[in-house]
């Protein structure tokens, strides 16, 4: 596997062309994807302004927005990294409410820290548009995708720059590691242990 170095700025501008180059007929929907030390929330913001300008308006979703209830989401504890890995993502949820390619998208489902259901109304994907889904743990789920990016993290550089109050969870991206590879499962993957010089991973 090749490495190739990029700036952030022509990361997006790749990403954004590999997006505009997606048939037009139906909803693109693209997953960017990676822990939250890789900042794929920033990744994801960054592609939908130069979508617009480019006549694909964007609808912007966050896995964090479709956690489990928390009766369901912390039966284990609120630091069992498998219970992380294993139950705290709606998936179905993404993909009914979200990935379904009807045209209608449910942009936020359940606020996870009033724990309840947020009450927003769906939004109608305009011709053309793009429906950009950030979280981390997304890949090898099932969720139907015109586009996968990964951010992809050595295990040294997650440890270092993982929140304290989360290094409970490193486990659960090494499982990913292990289960899934989302270097190869991704269309595009970006080294990103730096994020001032990331890295396409070819």
């Amino acid at each position: 596997m090749g490495v190739r170095p990029i700036s952030p700025e022509s990361l997006v501008e790749e990403l954004v062309q590999r997006i505009v180059e997606l048939p037009r007929d139906a909803p693109a929907r693209v997953i960017v994807d990676g822990a939250p030390a890789a900042r794929a929330d920033i990744y994801a913001d960054a592609l939908a302004e130069p979508l617009r300008v480019l006549g694909r308006p964007v609808i912007r979703v966050s896995a964090w927005d479709f956690l489990r209830p928390a009766s369901l989401r912390l039966e284990y504890g609120r630091t069992d990294p498998d219970a992380f890995y294993d139950d705290w993502l709606d998936v179905k949820a993404i993909a009914r409410e979200v990935f379904n390619g009807s045209g209608q998208v449910l942009p936020r489902l359940w606020d996870s820290v009033a724990d309840r259901a947020f009450r927003v109304p769906y939004q109608k994907v305009r011709p053309g548009g793009v429906v950009v889904l950030d979280g981390t743990l997304l890949l090898g789920r099932g969720l139907a995708a015109e586009l996968s990016v990964h951010l992809w993290m050595s295990a040294a550089a997650m440890e270092r720059r993982t929140a304290e109050e989360e290094r409970w969870r490193l486990p659960a991206y090494e499982r990913y590691e292990r289960e899934v590879g989302p270097v190869r499962a991704a269309d595009v993957a970006v080294k990103v242990d730096d994020h001032r010089h990331p890295a396409l991973l070819e």
